[in-house]
């Protein structure tokens, strides 16, 4: 999957560059910057982000699931079925959770490694294409529809509970499912616009600084 596949190389230091000319460097650097702006925001990252939030749903189902057969339990024995299914709902939040953080993590290193190719050579003109708006309005809109949903879910289940009718360990699991849509959403949008964010900045010319408007040859009288 493209989420495993090993980051590209930061720049080397400027003593060790050997680049035969500008047009490799460049050729090098976009190369660089596509495969980490495809890291971070790619089709393949956004379907990973989408199964383990899937796993961390079906894992906390599980353990919704074994807090009602403990609850409905006439006997231990009725409580003893309930460690199955909790014991597997935490077989399944446990790396969930740990891939889900550890791609967060990923994107950020991916991030870092984004902002360093391109202060290499900033080239406006040609990096446009950096930008990847399509990919970030992606990543923006399902983010939205996912945090959108877990928070109606979270409103939603405790505003309907009514006494007799819900049980709290009913209610308890309708609001973390929403918390963990809620979350999941607020995180995809964050990254969608951080990934804008810097790339509309990195790639936009800059005024001229003082250095180079001093270094300009002054018109003869």
């Amino acid at each position: 999957m493209p989420s495993l596949r090993a980051l590209p190389p930061p720049p080397p230091p400027e003593h060790l560059r050997s680049w035969p000319d500008r047009e490799a460097m460049l050729a090098d650097r976009d190369r660089a910057m596509g495969e980490l702006g495809r890291t971070a925001l790619g089709g393949g990252r956004l379907a990973v982000f989408l199964v383990w939030l899937l796993v961390l749903q079906a894992g906390w189902g599980l353990i919704g699931a074994a807090l009602r057969i403990a609850d409905d339990a006439l006997d231990p024995f009725g409580v003893l079925v309930a460690v199955v299914p909790a014991a597997l709902g935490v077989g399944a939040l446990i790396p969930a959770a740990y891939f889900q953080v550890a791609g967060l993590r990923r994107d950020a290193a991916a991030r870092r490694l984004f902002v360093r190719w391109a202060a290499l050579a900033p080239v406006p003109a040609r990096d446009a294409r950096h930008r990847a708006p399509g990919r970030s309005l992606a990543w923006l809109l399902v983010s939205f529809a996912l945090g959108a949903a877990g928070l109606w879910i979270c409103l939603a289940v405790p505003y309907t509970a009514r006494p007799g009718s819900s049980s709290y360990t009913g209610v308890a699991y309708g609001v973390g499912a929403g918390l963990l849509l809620w979350v999941h959403g607020l995180a995809g949008a964050a990254k969608a616009v951080a990934h804008y964010r810097l790339a509309l900045r990195l790639v936009s010319p800059g005024p001229p600084t003082a250095r180079s408007a001093s270094s300009e040859r002054p018109p003869h009288a």
